[in-house]
């Protein structure tokens, strides 16, 4: 198991990233979150949107930690069920490949709060695609 503090990228503070709290190589991973005010709609509850994304990332990190995979993880479909609306907080997603196979992951993941109130389930099949063909496509558009 390792344990490593977010990194320094715009797209996790954008998402209100806290902390990775671990990636595990079995294949799970909890990351937590700040949800905001800003991040909400009427009656303060965090839009759906922020949910599914916090969930799918902690889904995408649990295929990362799986040791020798130089793929990059893409979400082909996800379901997502809320069970409680979402308020401003921290949060926490966690996430755990229930079958991976060389092109494609089967995860699942959840979204609680502080006290541990489950909040939002989600399953979801990825595709593992090529990282450097993934990376060549980036720098591709870049250009």
């Amino acid at each position: 198991m390792s344990e490593a503090n977010s990194p320094p990228d715009t797209f996790y503070k954008e998402m209100g990233l806290v902390r990775i709290v671990e990636i595990d190589p079995v294949g799970r991973a909890t990351l937590e979150y700040l949800a905001t005010a800003e991040q909400s709609h009427s009656g303060g509850v965090v839009q759906g949107g922020f949910v599914t994304g916090w969930i799918d990332a902690a889904m995408a990190h649990a295929v990362l930690g799986i040791p020798g995979l130089d793929a990059v993880p893409m979400t082909l479909e996800i379901k997502v069920t809320f069970f409680a609306p979402t308020r401003p907080g921290l949060v926490v997603a966690e996430a755990w490949v229930v079958q991976s196979g060389r092109r494609t992951a089967f995860v699942e993941g959840s979204l609680k709060d502080s006290a541990g109130v489950l909040l939002a389930k989600a399953s979801s099949t990825m595709t593992l695609a090529s990282r450097a063909k993934v990376e060549a496509a980036s720098k591709a558009a870049l250009a």
